[in-house]
């Protein structure tokens, strides 16, 4: 018997009978021949960690844009945050771990440049919209490894699809990464926006501390906490009343103070202008883009969803870059 299905026994022996199997998997879109060694769900979260999209996660903005300090969250170290936030949810209610890391490690691999302000210019120019959750599967689907895709099993993708709160994964270790997904960017960007002077621990309202907590740490423990205990031995993912009301009410919160704060996103307006700039002139000078991107049309692919595959998939600073290589002038030397 090889490795992979002496793992795949023992999940039948330890994980909750409401878990996700790794020898129960849908499957792939493309059937392929199995790992010794590793299951379906670990399989797939390592082609996601080793993916091109993963790595540039580290320089997308996450809610400050290219901040100058060395300690606010980036769009990689929140993925991180979630993915260990869903690994601790997951053990303890004894559901599949390495489906939760797949899931969480890839739920953001869409995000524009410059978060959600280059989502709003994207979903705005693009025929069809652009959501980054439908770009996240699109990236492991078709565009990573040079339009080849992942190939991954239908859960992840399905939980990476849903990981938004107006969806619904079909896996309780989808649930729990949308969940985990929210938990950590409440609790994180509460962090850097009180590290950078926005918001200060005793401006959030006592009606949200008093159930959740006063620090960053006691929301996480209190969140957490909550889930496990309401969920546990249940075929669902749930949080008490009293804690989802909290949890929302802190999220509107943040919307109010920091995502919508003038001092915080100042920049933002910079950064769709920039955007928009580098989204017409690829239009009206394809050739400009890699390889890949111009196979695309050639096969069929509409112009605008090329471009604005291209430009999704840049990070912050060379978004800036091809902006000042096409228009910035360039001062002469002899």
């Amino acid at each position: 018997m090889v490795i992979r299905e002496q793992m795949e026994m023992r999940e039948h022996k330890i994980l909750s009978p409401y878990a996700s199997f790794s020898d129960c998997s849908r499957g792939r879109e493309m059937p392929e021949e199995q790992c010794d060694i590793r299951p379906l769900f670990q399989r797939d979260r390592d082609r996601i960690l080793h993916s091109r999209a993963f790595r540039r996660l580290k320089n997308k903005t996450q809610v400050f844009l290219t901040p100058k300090g060395d300690h606010y969250r980036t769009r990689m170290s929140h993925t991180l945050e979630v993915s260990q936030n869903a690994r601790t949810i997951a053990k303890a209610l004894r559901l599949n771990e390495d489906l939760v890391e797949a899931i969480a490690l890839g739920h953001d691999l869409g995000h524009a440049p410059f978060g959600h302000a280059g989502e709003y210019v994207l979903n705005r120019l693009c025929e069809g919209g652009f959501r980054h959750n439908e770009q996240s599967v699109r990236i492991v689907e078709k565009l990573e490894k040079h339009g080849l895709g992942l190939n991954l099993t239908w859960e992840v993708r399905d939980g990476i699809l849903n990981h938004q709160m107006s969806k619904t994964p079909s896996t309780l270790e989808g649930k729990i990464v949308r969940l985990s997904d929210k938990i950590a960017y409440i609790s994180h960007d509460v962090d850097d926006a009180i590290r950078a002077g926005i918001l200060c621990e005793k401006d959030i309202p006592a009606k949200f501390t008093d159930i959740l907590g006063t620090s960053v740490r006691m929301r996480l423990n209190t969140l957490i906490h909550n889930i496990v205990t309401n969920s546990m031995d249940k075929d669902d993912i749930l949080m008490s009343k009293e804690a989802a009301e909290a949890m929302k009410g802190l999220r509107q919160y943040m919307f109010d103070h920091l995502y919508h704060n003038p001092v915080a996103k100042g920049e933002e307006n910079k950064a769709k202008e920039l955007l928009e700039r580098l989204y017409a002139y690829y239009m009206k000078n394809p050739d400009k883009m890699p390889r890949q991107f111009t196979d695309m049309i050639a096969a069929g692919e509409k112009k605008d969803r090329a471009v604005c595959d291209y430009i999704a998939g840049m990070t912050d600073q060379y978004a800036i870059a091809k902006f000042s290589e096409y228009f910035v002038p360039v001062q002469w030397q002899r």
